[in-house]
């Protein structure tokens, strides 16, 4: 079940989701300093591509909280929005709602992606 639903979420929807955490990565990596923020964004592209069966686990100390108020502020809130915005689409329909709980789990993850680890 978990090979088809990672299918079906990678055609309908999961592709363009990744794709915005792949662009933001990118956009963090043009500077120097932003390196560490891209890294993250490209360890989560890869689980937004294929995210059933896999959990996340949050965490972190002093860092990881700095870190996630500098994301918040730059790409944190249009990540989250976005993934918040098609979790909602997803769930109007009683079929959809498996896949409306992934995008509500990424958009949490879009918010706090620092100290978060993937399971």
């Amino acid at each position: 079940m978990r090979f088809i639903g990672n299918i079906l979420w990678f055609i309908f929807g999961g592709f363009f989701l990744g794709l915005s955490w792949f662009l933001a990565g990118l956009l963090w990596c043009i500077t120097i300093i932003g390196i560490p923020w891209g890294r993250q964004c490209f360890k989560f592209a890869k689980l937004t591509f294929w995210p059933f069966g896999k959990e996340i686990e949050y965490g972190g100390g002093a860092m990881s909280l700095l870190a996630n108020i500098i994301w918040l502020l730059i790409s944190g809130l249009p990540l989250a929005l976005e993934a918040f915005l098609f979790g909602c689409l997803w769930c109007i329909t009683i079929v959809g709602i498996p896949w409306g709980r992934q995008y509500f789990k990424l958009a949490k993850l879009a918010l706090l992606p620092f100290g978060a680890a993937v399971k």
